[in-house]
């Protein structure tokens, strides 16, 4: 089996969690027969921290201007079993047009990003990676957000089915690793800065820090501003590669997740660090949002917080009922949300042809 995949980047993971959960995808599709070309528009940002640079089992195409590989790519279009375009490819349209036009086999549109996306239309915002006619002239959208989000992709960007293909973690990789010294820390975060996880991220960490002076807290990741309210125990990491996200974790004793604002009002959308840090036999301390604990069950692997006194009672659990939550975390991730079971789901997905067959896989067991 062939794919075909015109995304946003898999060759760097600076400030984009795309990159992480296609690595560890195409690696699960490959042992499994497939064979995956993903096209990648080479820009400077994503180029300065290329941190991957082939795929396993199968191609990765660099190029500066689509035009350029337009006539390979309908190539490899015309050879592909399934064609895929992505939220955020920077050639989305001119993509998908090109998929329309020469794709014999199924033709799917994978949104990475589907609250954002219909945040951008509820504000009248143009897609730049869906064109004029909506999803209408693909066969399928898969979305990395599950619950109502599907009912948009269909009902308001005319796609003819839609399935949720949730994040993931690739066990190879993010497992149990000894702590770096370097990123020691009584709660750690990491995540690219945004905006709109500023607040949560004041009350849940910032706020927590100023508190409890004595203690030290370690944020890594891209695009921080020059003014963010940094308190003297923060201690900032630029840029963290996957590989060294396990030491990274291990060096703490909890470590936040926060869920960008989009995602969760819409719920049903469990980000890839969450499964990542939980592999690595980390202690997630989360906020909360409609279908997480379809993933994880609060209390028991994973902890919730709303509230900066939810944070400073989560620090002062104890060694023991944090070794057994975090035992619980990286038992059920490894039995439902790797790479492999991703790829497995995937196949189920592009096996079905009818629409309300899919129904079946639009949201996990509760």
């Amino acid at each position: 089996m062939k794919l075909v995949v015109f995304g946003l980047a898999i060759s760097s993971s600076w400030g984009n969690g795309h990159a992480t959960l296609w690595r560890g995808l195409v690696k699960a599709l490959a042992r499994r027969g497939w064979r995956v070309v993903f096209f990648e528009k080479n820009v400077s940002w994503y180029a300065d921290a290329r941190d991957y640079h082939a795929l396993p089992g199968g191609e990765l195409v660099l190029y500066d201007d689509f035009e350029a590989v337009r006539a390979s790519a309908r190539q490899h279009v015309a050879e592909a079993d399934v064609a895929m375009v992505t939220s955020f490819c920077p050639d989305g349209i001119a993509a998908g047009a090109l998929i329309a036009d020469a794709a014999p086999g199924r033709r799917v549109f994978y949104d990475l990003d589907t609250p954002v996306t219909i945040a951008k239309l509820d504000a009248g915002e143009t897609l730049p990676w869906i064109g004029p006619r909506g999803l209408a002239d693909y066969d399928l959208a898969l979305s990395y957000t599950g619950g109502p989000a599907l009912d948009a992709l269909v009902g308001r960007l005319g796609a003819p089915a839609a399935a949720p293909l949730y994040g993931h973690v690739d066990p190879d990789v993010h497992r149990p690793a000894s702590p770096d010294p370097a990123f020691a820390g009584t709660l750690s975060y990491l995540g690219t800065f945004a905006a709109d996880r500023q607040a949560a991220l004041e009350t849940l960490m910032i706020d927590a820090a100023r508190a409890r002076p004595s203690d030290r807290f370690v944020i890594a990741g891209a695009q921080y501003p020059a003014d963010f309210p940094w308190t003297d125990n923060i201690f900032f990491v630029r840029h963290l590669p996957p590989d060294a996200h396990p030491a990274f974790y291990a060096a703490s004793g909890l470590t936040l997740n926060i869920t960008r604002e989009a995602m969760a009002r819409s719920g049903w959308c469990p980000s890839g660090r969450l499964f990542e840090a939980a592999a690595c036999g980390a202690v997630v301390l989360s906020d909360t949002w409609p279908g997480l604990d379809a993933f994880f069950e609060p209390g028991r692997d994973i902890l919730i917080a709303r509230t900066t006194d939810d944070t400073l009672s989560a620090l002062d659990l104890s060694g023991a009922e944090r070794a057994r939550i975090a035992e619980a975390a990286r038992a059920r991730v490894l039995a439902e949300h790797t790479s492999d079971h991703r790829a497995v789901t995937l196949e189920a997905i592009l096996a079905e042809d009818a629409p309300a067959r899919l129904a079946a896989v639009r949201e996990p067991a509760g």
